[in-house]
Order: structure tokens, then sequence, then C-alpha cells
């Protein structure tokens, strides 16, 4: 059996707390944002917790002409202004520090490459991390192709011995399109094995996110009224305050249908949607999640009104500010036709969802930042109390917090105290930060470490990110055939008209939280 194997017993439930093997992570785009914001300083923190041995150690790879001791200073600073704790730790980072290296050199020139596996070779000598290696591509998408044929060409994709791993983590976006995805996974393919592959989406990273799992299957009250017989509806929201924050040139060629729905909000659809998994080893999960994304019913390109709608911010205020349009941030053409809010209605044709829709959004320029889940159960059959309540008789909806504030709130009615029968509406409230009094672990460092483990559960599989896109192609065709009348909301609006009127034609409305 390969180290890779997903079917080895350890995997056989939720990770345990285990210090992981002695390994080296060699981060391409090492002079990016993503490795000083995320990847050092939750690599500080594994080393901090001791998650991971002593045997450790970090290459950053990037074009700008740095030595050693230059790059571990700049990761210090890094460490320093964005790991969680904001507090250095000076004998860990002096441990830490040790095991930093660097590597200038353009991602298409062999030479890189063979210096890099000569680095390697020193590194297991002098820090002993045993040839096990995980490659993270944290570049430009345009440059995976490259990095990875040269991976190969270079002999680095194969393990050193045979007791030893190496593993690629890609970052998204996974493809620009189903064309372009297919063909990234091919030449993904060509020179790795699919176990060696991690396709990272940080959302799965989010304690709540993974909570789903326990809160679904570990209670026996859930998953008995999971289903089309209690469950009217379910709405997914995923909102930002913030516009495009000077990346303009990028969210032009994106949208949020691209960069939020169908990665990010999928996959958390599909932890909502799927099955009970035979176990908790990685492929059992991730053959249900892909099982409930292949029920959703397709879109035809001359339907797509019926099942979505999008907008783009205009002029506005957000946090009590005057902010621009989105045509008005640089980077941007004025005439731009780009979403920058998306709303989707899927439904999935199996037994368990049949004639419950999902409603799906996300926007930049929304009131508050939050990401929930909102599952609203249908009314009681004989509305004994309907005049009784304060207001209207609202449904019971259970809300999981991805975040801010990650938690989970079942909304009931209750009588309020006194001689007469009134009813109001209210929460019964679970937080992790009262619960359990710990701040939740950053995503990035549940998910490193989770693939030097060698666990790719919470990590996106092949078929995962094609099936993603199959879903959305119909509706980014069609919006790419029609001109929108942009803008068509106001920053720090729930979004269009468009989308409320949507919810009301089906006798719903959107969950304002």
């Amino acid at each position: 059996m390969s180290p890779e194997s997903l079917d080895n017993p350890l995997r056989e439930g939720l990770r345990a707390e285990r210090t992981a093997s002695p390994c080296t992570v060699v981060i391409f785009g090492a002079s990016g944002d993503l490795t000083k914001r995320k990847l050092v300083p939750a690599l500080y923190r594994l080393s901090q917790e001791r998650l991971v041995p002593a045997e450790f150690a970090i290459v950053g790879i990037s074009r700008t002409p740095l030595s050693h001791d230059d790059f571990r200073e700049r990761m210090r600073s890094a460490v320093s202004t964005f790991s969680e704790s904001k507090h250095l730790d000076e004998e860990v980072w002096r441990n830490f520090a040790q095991g930093i290296y660097y590597l200038s050199g353009d991602i298409a020139n062999p030479e890189l490459y063979n210096n890099l596996s000569q680095l390697l070779s020193e590194i297991d000598a002098e820090r002993g991390t045993s040839g096990n290696r995980v490659f993270y591509l944290s570049t430009a998408p345009s440059q995976y192709s490259e990095a990875i044929k040269q991976l190969g060409a270079a002999d680095l994709a194969r393990s050193v011995t045979p007791d030893s791993f190496t593993r690629i983590i890609i970052e998204k976006p996974f493809g620009y399109d189903l064309a372009s995805a297919k063909q990234l996974n091919e030449e993904v393919a060509a020179v790795f094995d699919e176990d060696q592959v991690y396709r990272i989406d940080h959302y799965l990273g989010k304690e709540t996110v993974q909570n789903l799992l326990v809160f679904r299957f570990a209670n026996g009250i859930f998953e008995p009224i999971w289903n089309r017989q209690y469950i009217d509806h379910i709405q997914i929201t995923n909102a930002e305050a913030i516009g495009v924050e000077g990346r303009g040139a990028y969210y032009e060629s994106s949208g949020v249908t691209r960069d939020m729905l169908q990665n990010h909000v999928f996959q958390v659809l599909s932890l909502v949607a799927m099955e009970p998994p035979v176990s908790l080893s990685a492929n059992a999960v991730r053959d249900e999640k892909i099982k409930a994304m292949q029920a959703v019913r397709p879109i035809h390109h001359d339907q797509v009104d019926a099942f979505a709608v999008r907008g783009q911010y205009g002029p506005g205020s957000s946090g009590g500010h005057a902010v621009p349009g989105y045509r008005e941030e640089p980077g941007v053409n004025p005439d731009s036709a780009t979403e920058t809010y998306a709303m989707l209605k899927l439904n999935f044709d199996n037994w368990r969802w049949a004639g419950v829709p999902f409603y799906l959004r996300s926007g930049k320029r929304l009131p508050k930042r939050l990401t929930e889940i909102a599952i609203q159960f249908k009314q009681a059959p004989h509305l004994l109390f309907s005049k009784l309540v304060e207001q209207h008789f609202e449904p019971n909806v259970l809300v999981v917090r991805v975040q801010p504030d990650e938690g989970i709130t079942l909304r009931i009615g209750a009588k309020i105290p006194g001689q007469t029968t009134r009813i109001r509406w209210v929460n019964m409230d679970f937080r992790y930060g009262a619960s359990f009094g710990v701040s939740s672990p950053e995503a990035y460092e549940r998910l490193l470490l989770d693939c030097i483990l060698g666990d790719s559960t919470l990590y996106a599989r092949r078929d995962m990110t094609e099936r993603g896109w199959e879903i959305v192609m119909p509706v980014l065709d069609a919006w790419r055939n029609s001109r929108p009348d942009f803008p068509n909301y106001e920053a720090g609006a729930w979004g269009p008209a468009a989308a409320d009127e949507f919810l009301e034609r089906e006798g719903r409305e959107w969950r304002r939280p």
C-alpha cells in the first residue's frame, strides 16, 4: 500500500492531533501576498503548537533576488504582522527560521529545478526531512502548467524513496471555464497521480464548515428531518462588505460567479446536500459530495433567467463612508458587464431533495461580511397560534454561521411570560468562542497540516472541480451573450431588486442576517 493510500485506517475518522512527518514545503510565488499573509504564518503556528516536527523546512521560490537571510527577515515581519497571536515567540522563531530557505529564478527555466533538486537534497541531509516534499503553487494561475511540467521534467514529482511522499497543493482558481479546468487537470495528471494532488479551497478549512459533518451525522435529531419532508428551502449566503480592493483588473476577467460561487459556495453546498458517507475516509466523504453535485438539475441556456440573477454595485455607502461604484474602481472598464453579485436557484433530482430549492447568493459591497447556511423548515400544518403571534407567523430556521462569529442558531417560537398566550420568535444560540473558550485555528493551518499528514478529505477532487464548472457554464455563456443594465444595486444594499423579486415570485424571501 502506498503512503498516499486513502484507505489507511488512520483516515477512518476525523483527524486526531498528531505530529506530522518530517517535511519540506516548497512555495512557488513566495514573494506574493498569500505567502506572507497566510502560508508562512500558518506554518509558524503549526511549529509553535508542535504539530510539525523540528525536522521541517520551507523553501520560498520567486523571481526576486534574495538571500536566505533576506527572505527569513521578510517572513519574520510577515509572521509578526499577520500571525493570529500577533506575538512572535523568539525561541520558536529561532528554530523555525533555521529551516527557511530561498531560491530565485524563472518558473519556466529548467535550471531553477536543478538548483531546487540540489537544495532539497542538502536540506534532507541537514534537517532530516526524509525526502518528504509538499510543493505549493501560489503563483498566478497562468504559471501552474509550466511549474507542473518542469517539476515532472526534473523528476521532482516522484517520491525520493518508497517510504517518502511528494504532494502538490494547487490554489484556486482551477481553470477559467470547463474547458480550461479539464485541460489543467490533464496537465496535472500527466505528472502527478491524483492522490498526490491537493486542490485547496480555504473555505473547507473553516471550523464551522468542518462541523457540518459532525452536526449532521453525530446528532440523532437532525438527520431524520434533513430532507424534502420537513425542509421548505435552503439559502446559502456569501457576502462581502468590501469592493474589489485594488484587484479590478483581476476581477474584470473573473466576476463573482467564477471567483466564489462555483468553488467556495459549491463546496459548502455539497456538504449540506450529501448523503451520509460509509466512513470518514477522504474518498468516502468526497464520493458523497460529488454524488450530490451530480444530482443538480442542469440549467439550460434558454432558461437562465428562471434560475439566475446578476448584479453590479454602483456608488453608495459602506461603513458610513461614501464608496465608488464598481465601474469607477481602478483597473475596471467604465462600461464593464462583470457581475459583482450573483444568485442561483439549484434543484436536486434525487430522493432526499426533490422539490426543495437551494438559493445561493454571493456579492461584493453588501451590508456586511458573512457566510451562512439557512435551512428553513416547513410550517406546522395547523396554525393553532396564528392569531397570537406579535408579528407574522415565522417558520423555524436553522442557521449555520461559517463566518464571522462561527456558530449555529435555531429560531423557534416561544410563549412570552404573562397571563395571556402570546408568541415571540427567539434564538437558541451556539457560538464556538463562548462554548469552548478557544479561537478556531486559521483555515490554512488546518489544510496545510492535513496535506502533510496525507489527509485529502477537505481538498477538492478532480471530478468536483469539473462538476462545478459544468453547472455554471450555461449561465456564464448566456450572460456573456447579453448586455446587462448595470449598475443595478447601490453599494451597501443586499443586491439588486431583481433578486428579491425572484424569491417573492416563489412565495419566499431572503433572510436578512
